[in-house]
């Protein structure tokens, strides 16, 4: 049986973007921003539509959320090294922003924007950190100027560089520290989470036993097919690119 791979666009929004799997991207959400933005509930602004998808050029999945603070969320799975991302995932974030602050009577009181970007290659070659969080701050002091704007960049090449490409998964299991190393580990080795009859300890959680099912029951159409086929083409081309 085929094994759908969760970093493919169109399947990454099938599963976290339909309404029947709020719960996982709660989960995935909450293990990625702080705690006082922990999110209780959401609206999916953009909910998974096959009519769409096509004019997609990478999967993105607007949300409104129910937190601490009110606020609203950009996932984006981004699997191509293209140039200057770092300036277009800018414009993005500034983008919603914007958009979060209009309304057709004038300017209204914003809400904190959270962008949210799931990267299949290095950005931050700053950082050796494959989870890294940016905002607003004070250059000398480090102080935080605005909190309203928060971008966050999640690297699964750093995260599999980190843990072990070639390690053995229940070796792997015991590195894992927190929820989103849980999540990057279902995105990266999938494969062998789906070929087993039991997850180890750290990974046998209800959320990514869900996951794990869901991948396990996708179906595509015709069209959904060629789209997933042509992408999963281009991340092997890209993986032995990154491996020359």
């Amino acid at each position: 049986m085929e094994k759908i791979n969760p970093r493919v666009d169109i399947a990454f929004k099938k599963l976290f973007g339909a309404k029947e799997n709020k719960d996982l991207l709660i989960s995935f959400i909450n293990a990625i921003v702080s705690q006082e933005d922990q999110v209780v509930d959401l609206e999916l602004l953009n909910l998974y539509d096959q009519q769409h998808f096509k004019e997609d050029r990478l999967s993105v999945l607007y949300i409104e959320a129910e937190s601490v603070l009110a606020m609203k969320d950009k996932l984006d799975l981004q699997g191509t090294d293209e140039a200057a991302y770092s300036k277009r995932l800018t414009y993005y974030w500034s983008k919603l922003y914007a958009e979060v602050c209009s309304s057709p009577q004038g300017y209204v009181e914003p809400r904190k924007v959270i962008g949210i970007h799931i990267l299949n290659f290095t950005s931050v070659t700053q950082s050796q950190q494959y989870h890294n969080a940016f905002g607003f701050i004070e250059k000398k002091s480090g102080r935080s100027y605005f909190g309203d704007l928060e971008l966050h960049t999640i690297e699964l090449k750093k995260f599999t560089d980190a843990v072990g490409a070639d390690e053995e998964l229940s070796v792997l299991a015991t590195k894992l520290q927190d929820s989103l190393d849980v999540w990057s580990t279902f995105l990266v080795r999938y494969e062998e989470l789906s070929g087993l009859k039991a997850l180890p300890p750290s990974l046998n959680k209800p959320e990514l036993k869900k996951a794990i099912d869901v991948l396990k029951g996708m179906n595509f159409n015709a069209e959904e097919r060629e789209a997933y086929e042509a992408h999963l083409k281009m991340l092997a081309h890209e993986a032995l690119l990154q491996k020359k």
